[in-house]
């Protein structure tokens, strides 16, 4: 039955055989032709949902190569997730040094991991049309920021960046990676979506700062990890507490101790507090994150530390 025919009854009307003219229903018959179609609706209705639930999430798709994958996200940008995902990575290596490490970096709008890693330059094409990614430090990198110039922005609509996802997911060849640490934009969108659906997760680390609008949104952020199935491993608390170099004076300038009420609601726990200090940021602003060029300060050991927390609360790789 077409939808107008539908409308029509709905409206009290009857169609007479071979198109005649339409003579108004009597009231009961009109109730039991609505009542007919409420119920043929819902049957519809419910077939058409059954159907839709059987074909389930997209099937995913190992990344060729890579054993276990992290990812670093935050409901808010501008709380360190980059600096996090950078220093982390060679936290895991400075670890381990028997493990592999990669970097991917996934905010199409706004890449960091160039100018943290110290890299610039395209990416070459292996010899099945895959990109390589850039080298340094020890971990190889692949970011969105290879592809476009530094000053360029990138303005897209969703289906162009959903694309760009794609190729920097399916066309990359890492070789062989123990831990593919993946820095993802801010927010609970479309790419964050999409990454948690397409490729199997070893587990999210959710970076905030202790402030209550920070938390909010990192709330978000681990709600929707657990709605896609994807591990939360913990929080990091980044900029916990400033201390003045002179007279060793602290001060939360972000509240104090946000990340651990949060923790405590979401049965989480913290992986570790980075402090707010300017060494971290001039590190990761000359391209020398803290990890490697201050490896023995007590940021650097912080980072270290919340790495092996990652890997402990890892679930065992894949044979």
């Amino acid at each position: 039955m077409g939808s107008w025919r539908r409308l029509l009854l709905l409206g009290g009307l009857s169609l007479r055989g071979g198109g005649g003219a339409a003579a108004p229903l009597g009231g009961s018959r009109a109730l039991v032709c609505r009542r007919q179609l409420s119920g043929a609706e819902s049957e519809t209705l419910k077939q058409r949902r059954t159907q839709m639930m059987s074909r389930g999430l997209p099937k995913q798709k190992p990344i060729e190569g890579v054993k276990q994958v992290i990812v670093v996200a935050s409901g808010k940008g501008g709380v360190g997730k980059s600096t996090t995902a950078v220093n982390l990575a060679l936290a895991l290596a400075a670890n381990d040094s028997s493990k592999t490490i990669g970097l991917l970096d996934v905010d199409v709008y706004g890449p960091s991991i160039p100018k943290m890693m110290n890299l610039k330059g395209n990416p070459e094409l292996s010899q099945s049309n895959l990109m390589r990614p850039l080298l340094n430090y020890g971990i190889a990198c692949m970011s969105m920021g290879f592809l476009v110039e530094e000053t360029v922005p990138v303005v897209w609509r969703g289906l162009m960046v959903m694309s760009a996802i794609e190729k920097l997911l399916r066309q990359v060849d890492w070789g062989q990676l123990d831990y593919l640490v993946v820095d993802m934009p801010p927010g609970t969108g479309d790419v964050q979506l999409s990454i948690s659906q397409n490729i199997p997760i070893s587990g999210a680390v959710i970076v905030t700062t202790p402030q209550d609008i920070a938390l909010i949104d990192a709330h978000k952020g681990a709600e929707m990890f657990r709605k896609v199935h994807v591990p939360v491993l913990g929080l990091v608390q980044n900029m916990s507490v400033f201390q003045c170099p002179k007279c060793k004076h602290k001060t939360h300038i972000f509240g104090a101790d946000g990340a651990r009420k949060l923790a405590q609601t979401l049965d989480l726990d913290v992986l570790g507090d980075i402090p707010l200090h300017i060494n971290i940021r001039e590190s990761s602003d000359t391209g020398q994150p803290i990890v490697f060029s201050q490896p023995e300060s007590d940021e650097a050991k912080a980072y270290l530390g919340i790495a092996a927390e990652v890997v402990r609360r890892l679930p065992a790789p894949p044979e």
